[in-house]
């Protein structure tokens, strides 16, 4: 069996399990990618691009977005595989376990690929990825950026779908301390393969701009998903009250969701359209635009992990207030963020001194917030920090099938550990089937557009603005036409 699980994995797989310093091949596994927007997605384009930076192969498998199907190329050759799985709700696909094996494993052939890293506790497809790598023989790491609960139903299924995925993944990324300790209780996990590696900004992305904001006027800038667990709710109590309080005092939101109704409803029951402005769903590349036309940033959140939101609030130099709540008082220095009780009256307060500190002039300029946080979070040192991981986790043993039903056995329970160990000799036998009718060895291998075959040459990313002078512009967005792309079929 071990010689079958691990007959696709080459030279290269060998030679990086025995030597730290080989160059990886990664893929990035979730149901959440560009176009979709968010910090997971975020976080998957910067971390790949700065790895590419450092010389390892990295692509990236998603479910397809509408037309965007097949395979993509972004900016300096970072390889999108859409697949066509469907999509079940909020944009993560239905488990189908024994439908996404077929494609990932024609991915990870066909890309040598030598880790598997998936990315957030709500993507299905992150999950089916975990388990078919473990299955063909592949290390894998799984990178949580969220917080759940214990007590609620849905949280209890949640948090058994979360141990049986990472009984026997070999290593664990949070992006918080607060959220390391919540995944290790949810999952029963050992914490010493649990690492915390924040998120970060990129600098040049998120650069102050102080002539945008309106003199004579204050801004207050939310940029979020309109959805409850970000606290809309609580945002539509702050704005009637403080807008009473403040009549030089506006509003700018950006976002989309189900919680949009209770913002247009207070807009139109106290009459503030021409100070509340409701700006939609942005794209990446309008978000800095926007921030630096506020001078305070809100985030009303009720849960968070990291919230890369008031990172990139505070990078564009804008006074930050913020609930807390999860591991947002890791995040920023006291004297970078106020933090508030997730109440309206807190809230308000907390805008209350702040405004109060603003009309005084008591507060840092927006270049030496903006110096502060450039040092503070930098994707370089995300990707550094990440390698490392992959270094360890590539000299590790991955469990064979026997191992595995074990480790489900033992660490999930008599029932659904049988449940899941059955799943996983059915993955089993259907993997050994697949191979049978396309072996591996059948199989093309696609062309290196990163790594140290790369046929393009290495992402060239902006410099610092110290390097790049007054005259360096914001990265440009992946989307944009300086990015080529590439549309074809999976085969």
């Amino acid at each position: 069996q071990g010689k079958a699980r691990d007959s696709h994995l080459g030279p290269a797989k060998r030679a990086s399990c025995g030597h730290v310093s080989h160059k990886h091949s990664i893929c990035m596994v979730s149901d959440f990618f560009y176009p979709n927007m968010g910090g997971v997605e975020s976080h998957i384009y910067q971390l790949s691009q700065c790895l590419m930076e450092k010389g390892h192969k990295v692509v990236i498998a998603t479910h397809a977005y509408g037309r965007r199907k097949g395979v993509r190329y972004l900016t300096g050759g970072l390889k999108v595989y859409y697949l066509p799985l469907q999509v079940m709700y909020n944009q993560s696909t239905a488990t189908s376990c024994f439908h996404s094996l077929p494609l990932l494993r024609c991915v990870f052939v066909r890309e040598a690929v030598t880790v598997v890293h998936a990315h957030s506790s709500f993507s299905a497809m992150a999950h089916d990825a975990l388990f078919h790598a473990k299955t063909m023989g592949l290390n894998t790491v799984f990178t949580d950026h969220s917080l759940f609960g214990f007590a609620d139903m849905s949280s209890v299924l949640t948090n058994k779908l979360l141990t049986v995925s990472l009984c026997d993944t070999t290593h664990i990324v949070c992006v918080s301390y607060t959220s390391k300790e919540n995944t290790v209780l949810r999952a029963a996990l050992d914490p010493r393969i649990v690492s915390v590696i924040p998120n970060a900004v990129d600098p040049t992305d998120f650069t102050p701009d102080p002539a945008r904001a309106p003199r004579g006027r204050i801004t207050v800038v939310v940029i979020s998903r309109l959805v409850y667990r970000k606290g809309i709710d609580l945002l539509g109590g702050i704005i009637p009250e403080l807008c009473l309080r403040h009549p030089d005092l506006d509003f700018l939101i950006g976002g989309e969701g189900p919680k949009r109704i209770v913002l247009e409803e207070v807009r139109e029951k106290y009459q503030l359209h021409d100070r509340v402005r409701l700006l939609g769903a942005l794209e990446h590349r309008e978000v800095r635009d926007v921030l630096v036309q506020g001078h305070i940033f809100l985030n009303t959140s009720l849960t968070e992990a990291f919230c890369m939101a008031i990172v990139e609030g505070a990078s564009c130099g804008l006074q930050v207030v913020s609930t807390r709540v999860g591991g947002i008082p890791e995040v920023l220095p006291d004297d970078l963020i106020l933090l508030c009780d997730p109440t309206v009256r807190s809230l308000s307060d907390g805008l209350e001194a702040v405004i109060g500190r603003l009309r005084r002039g008591a507060v840092a300029s927006p270049a030496a917030v903006h110096a502060r946080v450039r040092s503070l979070y930098t994707w370089r040192d995300v990707a550094e920090r990440t390698e490392k991981v992959y270094d360890r986790v590539c000299v590790e043993e991955v469990l064979p099938l026997a191992g595995r039903l074990l480790r489900l056995r033992d660490h999930c329970g008599g029932v659904a550990g049988s449940i899941f160990a059955f799943v996983a000799v059915l993955n089993f036998l259907f993997l050994l089937l697949l191979r049978w009718l396309v072996p591996d060895q059948g199989m093309d291998r696609a062309l290196d557009a990163s790594g140290p075959q790369a046929l393009w040459g290495p992402p060239q990313r902006d410099p610092p603005a110290e390097e790049a002078g007054e005259g360096s512009q914001p990265q440009r967005d992946p989307w944009s036409d300086g990015a080529p792309t590439a549309e074809g079929p999976l085969v």
